[in-house]
């Protein structure tokens, strides 16, 4: 009976750590439950992919012009035909796909990393710190996004870099707000207190404690701002004030095509179709993420 007793106190804590899942496996097994999020997935994937080997199956330069072969319909020469000057549209919407990631994911990135610092400082040292930030938080979100991404362009010029800058900078205000709300309750936790109360600096806790548990939301607004940033990015392109030409993205090619909705139709429906299904893809990448990490959204 001893004998028996001792083996099953050996095999019970194995059994246990058995069953335990590791919280990015459990996230990653209830993303793949969600059938839309592993569509939009699989859109992303696809458009990264085609943005990776554009150069390799574009079947011309996206600068070609043959003014010969302009306004033709698409054809098994031209697979979404050509534009105004006789340019391969298929090969300006493969190559605008690396464009249009570049900014969305760049910017994006930019966003959460000075949003993020803003929001931990302001979450964490709160009182003035905490008033002023949120203050300038308050005044740029007073703002329309597209406004005030124009008044950036404005001051900087026109350019696809710029672009990026002005994108950017519209977005911080939404992770830093993001951030400080979620830091407000994770800095009451306990082994936050308990980390204070041993001296640990600040610094080690924002790092080390705080941010790791405030991650989550953050990268679930990322990959929704994406699909906003490319939609900006394609905005500015459009009005002029992103993207110059013949850079092939795919606002700019919507703006050089508007004059012929009626005469070449295919002109603005390849570009506008590869904008739709890129915003699409990682809209319903950002929700399933959402109810993945979300521990609110598991039943």
């Amino acid at each position: 009976m001893a004998e028996l007793a001792k083996n099953t106190a050996n095999t019970t804590p194995i059994a246990s750590e058995e069953k335990l899942i590791p919280p990015w496996k459990e996230a990653w097994l209830s993303f793949c439950k969600n059938r839309l999020a592993l569509v939009g997935l699989g859109i992303v994937i696809f458009f990264i992919i085609l943005a990776i080997i554009a150069p390799y199956i574009a079947p011309y330069s996206f600068r070609d012009q043959v003014i010969a072969e302009r306004m033709q319909a698409p054809s098994s020469q031209h697979w979404f035909g050509t534009d105004d000057f006789g340019r391969d549209i298929f090969s300006r919407v493969l190559y605008g796909a690396r464009i249009s990631l570049w900014v969305g994911f760049f910017s994006v990135l930019g966003s959460v990393f000075f949003g993020t610092i803003l929001g931990i400082i302001a979450g964490y040292y709160g009182r003035w710190v905490d008033a002023i930030i949120s203050r300038i938080f308050d005044i740029m979100l007073a703002f329309p996004s597209i406004l005030l991404a124009i008044a950036v362009v404005a001051i900087l010029g026109p350019s696809l870099q710029n672009a990026l800058i002005a994108i950017a900078v519209i977005n911080i205000p939404n992770f830093g707000r993001l951030v400080r709300s979620k830091v407000l309750s994770v800095k009451q936790d306990e082994y936050i207190m308990a980390a204070r109360a041993v001296g640990m600096k600040d610094t080690r806790i924002l790092f080390r404690h705080i941010l790791p548990n405030s991650i989550s939301p953050v990268i679930v607004q990322a990959t929704l701002a994406i699909a906003t940033a490319i939609i900006e990015a394609a905005a500015l392109g459009f009005l002029g004030m992103g993207a110059l030409a013949p850079t092939p993205e795919w606002g700019k090619m919507l703006a050089d095509s508007k004059n012929y909705i009626t005469q070449a139709p295919w002109t603005l429906i390849f570009p506008g179709l590869a904008i739709m299904l890129t915003v699409l893809g990682f809209n319903l990448m950002g929700d399933g993420l959402r109810d993945a990490l979300d521990p609110k959204m598991k039943q």
